[in-house]
C-alpha cells in the first residue's frame, strides 16, 4: 500500500439517532464538516432518513473522511447516498481513507444504504466500517464496490467489513483488488473476472428462532447464514446495475435451515 499523504482533505459527518417518546425518531445530531454533508429527507412512519451528499468529489489521494452513525435505543434510522462515491487520484498521491463507524443499541434499527463506490484509474483507497451492536438491535447494510469506470482499469481498493453483536464478531473480512494487491484477487476464487462486487448484511433477532438456511438462489449470488443471528449475501457481476439487482432480490430468497443445517460464523 503507499503512503498516506498528510496533504490531503479531512472530513467528518455524525449521525446520532433516538426515539422521541412520541413513535418516531428524533435526529439530535446532524454534523457534517469538510466535502461531506448530511441531509435529512421525508421519512416514513417512524424511520428518520437522512441522505449523505459529497459537496466535491473524491475522497482524493491523501484525504480521510469518517462517517459515525449511532442509533439508539427503539430508535429507525435509514441513510443513503445521493451519489455514487468515486475513489480518485490526489494531486500529490498517497492512500486515501475512509472510516464509518456504527452502533445501535438494542431495539434500534439501522439501513445502511449507500450508492456503489467505484474505484478510478491510478486512486488508492482503504475503506473500514465497523459496526457494533447490542442484542435485540437489527441492520441492513449494502456495500457496492466497482472496480473501474467504463472501459478503464481499477484503482487499488481495500475493504474491510467488521460487525459485532454483543461485543462478539459476527463477521470480519477484507478485500484487496487492483494494483498491487495479493496475486488471484480477481481469479475464479474470488472474483472471477467480474468487475462489481457487493453484499448485504442482515442483522434479526428472529433469526435466532428462525435461521435462514445458506443458499445460492441465482448466478453470482450466495446467502450465507452467520451466528449473531444474522445473513450475509455475497454477489458478483459484470456491472453495478446487475450487482444491485442480485443484492435487492436477496432477502425474498431466505428460506428457513432444517434442523440440520445450523448457522455458522464467517471470518477472515
Amino acid at each position: 500500500m503507499g503512503g498516506v499523504n498528510t496533504a490531503g482533505v479531512r472530513a467528518e459527518a455524525e449521525i446520532r439517532a433516538r426515539a422521541d417518546g412520541r413513535g418516531g425518531t428524533a435526529l439530535p445530531v446532524l454534523e457534517s464538516r469538510g466535502p461531506l454533508a448530511l441531509r435529512r429527507t421525508r421519512g416514513s412512519g417512524a424511520t428518520a432518513h437522512v441522505m449523505l451528499v459529497g459537496a466535491m468529489s473524491g475522497p482524493h489521494g491523501g484525504d480521510h473522511f469518517t462517517v459515525r452513525a449511532g442509533v439508539g435505543a427503539d430508535a429507525r434510522l435509514r441513510v443513503g447516498s445521493a451519489a455514487a462515491t468515486l475513489a480518485l487520484p490526489g494531486q500529490h498521491g498517497g492512500q486515501a481513507r475512509q472510516d464509518v463507524r456504527i452502533s445501535v443499541a438494542a431495539g434500534g434499527e439501522l439501513h445502511w444504504l449507500p450508492e456503489p463506490l467505484i474505484s478510478v484509474t491510478g486512486s488508492e483507497l482503504a475503506v473500514h466500517t465497523h459496526v457494533d451492536l447490542e442484542p435485540g438491535a437489527r441492520l441492513v447494510l449494502r456495500e457496492e464496490l466497482v472496480l473501474g469506470r467504463t472501459g478503464e482499469d481499477p484503482g487499488r481498493l481495500t475493504s474491510r467489513l467488521t460487525v459485532r453483536v454483543d461485543g462478539r464478531p459476527v463477521l470480519d473480512q477484507e478485500l484487496d483488488s487492483g494494483p498491487g494487491a495479493h496475486n488471484g484477487w480477481d481469479g475464479p476464487a474470488v472474483l472471477g473476472g467480474h468487475r462489481a462486487v457487493g453484499q448485504l448484511v442482515v442483522v434479526d433477532p428472529e433469526f435466532t428462532d428462525k435461521p435462514v438456511a445458506p443458499d445460492v438462489p441465482a448466478d453470482g449470488l450466495a446467502v450465507l447464514p452467520l451466528a449473531g443471528p444474522a445473513v450475509l449475501v455475497s454477489a458478483v457481476a459484470p456491472d453495478a446495475l446487475t450487482l444491485r439487482r442480485l443484492l435487492d432480490r436477496a432477502p425474498a430468497s431466505f428460506t428457513p435451515a432444517s434442523p440440520a443445517t445450523p448457522a455458522s460464523p464467517a471470518s477472515a
